[in-house]
């Protein structure tokens, strides 16, 4: 083994950090090369995914794609018509509550619903609402996409 790497460490630790810093650098160059200006997101999204095994990864990442379409949607309503009121982003919050309750859509589904509302309609912007939006949900579905193509193809094998 390496020297500097201590020997109770196995090789598992080291693959899944090059496995995760690997996708990390891919998600954020797709999302860069899209042009998305928060690329970062794709890479935060990605680095959710790439924590769990491919097959314990689908579930969630279905609800977290549901939840960040339902939140982009949502925030894109309420940010082009109603604007970034604390009382209506509270009244919002809540309704994609019932939304996600409605849809059979989990609290990973709620919470990134209401994580996506919240960056597309109190972060201030210089763009529409729908472009912030679309952008969000962009950056989240290429981070979902990546962390679950390179755990098919490089799996965990802890």
């Amino acid at each position: 083994m390496l020297r500097w790497i201590p020997e109770r460490w196995s090789r598992l630790p080291l693959q899944h950090a090059a496995r995760t810093a690997l996708a990390a650098v891919v998600s954020f160059a797709v999302a860069r090369q899209l042009g998305l200006p928060e690329a970062y997101w794709a890479t935060v999204t990605t680095l959710v995914v790439m924590q769990s095994t491919l097959g314990a990864a689908l579930t969630p990442s279905r609800q977290r794609f549901a939840g960040t379409a339902l939140g982009a949607l949502m925030g894109a309503l309420v940010g082009a018509y109603l604007g970034p009121e604390v009382i209506v982003f509270g009244a919002a919050i809540f309704v994609m509550g019932l939304m996600c309750e409605a849809l059979c859509l989990d609290r990973s589904a709620y919470r990134f619903a209401g994580i996506t509302l919240t960056i597309v309609t109190l972060v201030p912007r210089t763009r529409p609402a729908w472009v912030v939006a679309s952008h969000r949900f962009i950056e989240v579905t290429v981070g979902i996409a990546v962390g679950l193509l390179l755990s098919a193809v490089w799996p965990d094998r802890s």
